[in-house]
């Protein structure tokens, strides 16, 4: 079993859990998609200081570089478009449904594209960590939905764009080392999303803002934690999760992101901790330990299943 690889899906999942947080203590000063700037320009510009005192060494052959430009392009690019608008439209518990459903999209594209088809036993332990997401969302007090159409549109695309990048991710990871994918994701991220920021102050004047902004000490942490820890530390270790493990089964820990949000949102921000949190946490929990575990048992040539579909096991 790859531990590593299993415990960087834990890694990415539990540090994706905290950005939640500090992406709501930002956007109470700042515009969601000014926090998406600022989080993508720290990020690129720690990773180049990095790369120029060498303590990294990156090298991108451009001759085959249209796998690392499709992963930069379906995460962060449009997922973040997509999802930052999609929010605007829609409540919290609407988005939280959506987002969910990226490991399942993930199993579908990936058994069509990469031919890793997952075990039966396996698609029912990801729809049961589907379902503990779901219970924590829909139990959420002063619940209520927009039924806005054009913003579950925006989230379907989102939920798209990140299963896509998982896709794209498992098949630069071929050509690619996951630091190498990780930097070039924060270049274009930074260039991307600071381009339509400084756009939309110039719009209403108030490009002075994008400097004012950085000098309020009280958002240079949440800053820090989202350039640093959230986008360089947590998209390499997905993309290392992506480059050891089937795409279905590295998705599956995202879920964790869930139960992460739901403490830190309890034990910093004085939010409501209920049972249907610990009965959706229970859930979630055990779907993503036994799709761990059966690819665990298949990788082991341990795993007893139907003899009607020597593919799967193959592919596996």
């Amino acid at each position: 079993m790859n531990k590593w690889a299993h415990i960087a899906g834990i890694g990415f999942s539990i540090i994706f859990g905290f950005s939640f947080m500090f992406s709501k203590i930002l956007m109470e000063n700042i515009t969601p998609m000014g926090v998406i700037a600022y989080r993508f320009l720290v990020a690129f510009l720690v990773f180049e200081i990095l790369r120029l005192t060498k303590v990294i060494k990156i090298k991108i052959n451009k001759k085959n570089s249209l796998p690392i430009i499709l992963v930069a392009l379906f995460q962060p690019v449009l997922y973040f478009i997509f999802e930052t608008y999609g929010l605007s439209k829609t409540t919290s518990a609407e988005a939280g449904l959506m987002i969910a459903l990226i490991p399942i999209f993930v199993t579908i594209l990936a058994s069509i594209i990469l031919k890793e088809k997952p075990k039966v036993i396996q698609v029912l332990f990801i729809l049961v960590s589907f379902l503990g997401v779901i219970i924590i969302q829909i139990s959420k007090p002063n619940l209520n939905f927009r039924a806005d159409i054009l913003g579950f549109i925006l989230l379907l695309m989102a939920v798209i764009s990140a299963a896509l990048f998982n896709i794209a991710s498992r098949s630069a990871s071929k050509s690619f080392k996951p630091i190498q994918t990780t930097y070039f994701m924060m270049f274009v991220g930074m260039v991307s999303f600071n381009i339509i920021y400084i756009i939309q102050l110039a719009s209403k004047q108030e490009l002075h803002r994008y400097f004012n902004n950085l000098l309020q000490w009280d958002i240079v942490f949440p800053i820090l934690y989202l350039g640093i820890l959230a986008s360089i530390l947590g998209f390499f270790l997905v993309n290392y999760t992506l480059s050891k493990l089937p795409a279905h089964v590295s998705s599956i820990y995202s879920n964790i992101a869930t139960i992460v949000s739901v403490l830190a949102g309890y034990f910093f921000l004085q939010e409501d901790l209920g049972i249907y949190h610990l009965v959706g946490g229970s859930l979630i929990i055990i779907g993503i330990y036994g799709t761990a575990r059966v690819n665990y048992l298949i990788k082991n040539k341990r795993f007893k299943n139907d003899q009607t579909h020597p593919s799967i096991q193959k592919n596996s």
